[in-house]
């Protein structure tokens, strides 16, 4: 079965989406999870672990919005740059 846009323009679930979507849920799965990181050690230059693990999701946070919004410019564009059945 082929994925044909629906009158919107919206072709549903795409492989492309969910890799976006993964980009953006892990840093909230990774921060809700704090069983995972609260501890003091091991400890980074002297910052305990649970500190420098927060800043750590902070700089990859930003990497992984930075690839989602890629791939969102790639996905728009793959389907001639028409999202919501409004041209562009």
């Amino acid at each position: 079965m082929s994925e044909q846009p629906d009158a919107t323009g919206a072709a549903g679930v795409t492989p492309l989406r969910v890799v976006i979507a993964l980009c953006l849920v892990a840093p909230f799965a990774a921060m809700l999870w704090v069983g995972s990181y609260a501890k003091t050690g091991p400890a980074f230059i002297g910052i305990p672990f649970f500190y420098w693990y927060q800043m750590l999701w902070v700089l990859i946070s930003t990497a992984l919005t930075m690839i989602a919004y890629r791939l969102w410019q790639r996905d728009r564009r793959d389907r001639g740059g028409r999202e919501g059945g409004v041209p562009q």
